[in-house]
């Protein structure tokens, strides 16, 4: 049924034997793993309203699914080699896929607020599991001269699912509700699980690198010229990304005052904008590394002030928020080209170490943007917003300079 392939440590991907064969219809189990996974993460953004009625808590309570998910995948990504040992990567794969098909049947069934977080809390740890691991994985299962395109292709049902997640989830809830939405994606993960018991290889963890297994080896990078800075850089771009995005469906009900089928377009048309983005960034990062990286939070700062001061149109809302879509979605894929810059000898602790940072900034953006929506109204969490991708800005020019200093 399965096929062992060589065991290499998931650590050091530079090191070991890999597979001579592609296996593909792998790559494409994680692929569309990746996309259940990035809908679940994403899904309440779209349900706001209709969970904080259902479950009596406020909007700005729902939105903290968001942030408790990010905790635990923080905590998860630093901790799941070490807690896993050697066990078998195929096995560990299909026990967080079940345990994310698990999450979306709590969070479907949650009677109260307290259940729906302990099903965030799951999707949390999936989340963590999945992507310190995800790249590794499919670097184990295909030739060296096809890694790209399998990453490409792994990432393919994240970006699918940034663009159908939210106006699907919004839609969903109009016909079936928001547990219905919730429930839409189980048989995804069931899907998802089959597939990966049928296609992925054996893939077994014997002899690690020394030190390979202590979650703490990943904080010495932070001694290296310019680390801390890029990460801090990093960390409040998504912040002030997640502070906004986390409460855009209240907004645009309340402000901007659509009904759910404009809802849904303009979502759809922020993913489909985001797709886009994401196809043409690798050109400008070519060309313009650094400038590329600064300038896309100073382009979402200007949007969020603008959002402000325009919010009750609905035309121009439409097109600024399109331009967030293109520009944040795009983001991520600067910043994981930055960690292979930055660690080109150390890629797997470097981007272990950035999904810590990531997720613990989507925890406090949207906690943080939750708790201003609810107390001063969105117009101080849209300028928070705007702040913390400016101060991101600034670093990230600073993190060039030390850069460029290094190297010369």
């Amino acid at each position: 049924m399965t096929t062992p392939i060589p065991s290499i440590s998931l650590n050091n991907t530079n090191n070991g034997s890999k597979s001579e064969t592609a296996s593909w219809s792998s790559i494409f189990a994680m692929s569309i793993g990746a996309f259940a996974l990035v809908a679940s993460e994403f899904m309440p953004v779209s349900l706001l309203t209709p969970m904080a009625n259902d479950l009596h808590v406020t909007e700005g309570m729902a939105g903290q699914g968001i942030a408790i998910s990010g905790a635990f995948a923080v905590v998860t990504s630093l901790f799941i080699s070490a807690l896993a040992g050697s066990l078998n990567r195929k096995t560990l794969l299909m026990l967080l896929t079940a345990a994310m098909g698990l999450s979306g049947v709590i969070i479907g069934l949650a009677p109260n607020y307290f259940t729906y977080m302990l099903g965030r809390a799951l999707i949390g740890v999936v989340i963590g599991g999945f992507w310190s691991m995800s790249a590794a994985t499919a670097i184990r299962l295909v030739p060296p001269f096809q890694v790209p395109r399998a990453l490409a292709i792994l990432n393919g049902g994240n970006a699918l699912a940034m663009v159908v997640a939210a106006p699907l989830g919004a839609y969903l809830g109009t016909i079936i509700g928001w547990r219905g939405a919730f429930f839409c994606l189980v048989p995804v993960a069931l899907i998802t699980l089959v597939w990966q018991w049928f296609a992925l290889p054996s893939m077994r963890v014997e002899a690690r690198a020394s030190g390979a297994g202590n979650v703490f080896k990943v904080f010495a990078l932070f001694k290296r010229p310019g680390v801390a800075v890029g990460m801090a850089a990093s960390s409040l771009f998504f912040m002030g990304q997640f502070a906004l995005f986390t409460y855009v469906r209240p907004f645009l009900e309340t402000i901007t005052k659509v009904q759910v089928p404009t809802l849904s377009l303009i979502l759809l048309v922020m993913g489909i904008a985001g797709f886009i983005g994401t196809l043409f960034i690798g050109k400008a990062l070519q060309r313009r590394f650094y400038q590329t990286l600064i300038a896309i939070p100073i382009l979402m700062a200007v949007i969020s002030l603008a959002l402000i001061a325009f919010g009750s149109m609905t035309a121009i809302v439409f097109v600024l928020l399109g331009l967030w879509g293109m520009t944040g979605t795009a983001a991520p894929v600067g910043w994981w080209a930055w960690v292979a810059k930055t660690f080109p000898n150390d890629a797997e602790a470097g981007g272990g170490l950035l999904v810590a940072v990531i997720q613990m900034a989507i925890a406090l953006g949207s906690t943080m943007g939750g708790l201003l929506f609810d107390t001063n109204g969105y117009q101080s969490t849209f300028v928070a917003s705007a702040a913390l991708l400016m101060f991101s800005a600034v670093l990230t020019a600073i993190s060039s300079r030390i850069e460029a200093t290094r190297t010369t």
